[in-house]
């Protein structure tokens, strides 16, 4: 079988701290789960049975992580968006996150290759 991953894209312009940037790392990843279950839960349950590999990188801003949340969509990636509650740091509604895939590896790899590990 074909390389499945999950990247995490987090916006590094917002200054979040370590904890914060965990938690809502941690928030993209499952709500993207929960997107690629409904596509394709045969790769979905690969997944999480070869070892979840997850690699995580940086954007500067909201900007670059929308374009990349558009162009998943129009490829029917599984993905998701994280939006802050702002219970702490942020305000409310503050997109912090995206979460890809699982998915085949060479389809993610498409749009995130150019990206900095975080």
């Amino acid at each position: 079988m074909e390389d499945i991953k999950q990247v995490i894209i987090i916006r590094k312009d917002l200054g979040m701290g370590t904890g914060k940037t965990a938690a809502q790392a941690a928030h993209a990843s499952m709500l993207s789960y929960a997107e690629a279950m409904k596509k394709d839960p045969e790769i979905a349950r690969t997944w999480l049975a070869t070892g979840q590999k997850k690699i995580v990188l940086k954007v500067d801003d909201e900007a670059a992580l929308e374009k990349l949340y558009k162009a998943f969509k129009y490829e029917k990636v599984p993905c998701a968006i994280v939006d802050d509650a702002g219970l702490t740091q942020l305000p409310p509604g503050t997109t912090t996150a995206l979460g890809i895939g699982p998915d085949l590896a060479n389809r993610i790899d498409k749009f995130t290759k150019p990206l900095k590990l975080l």
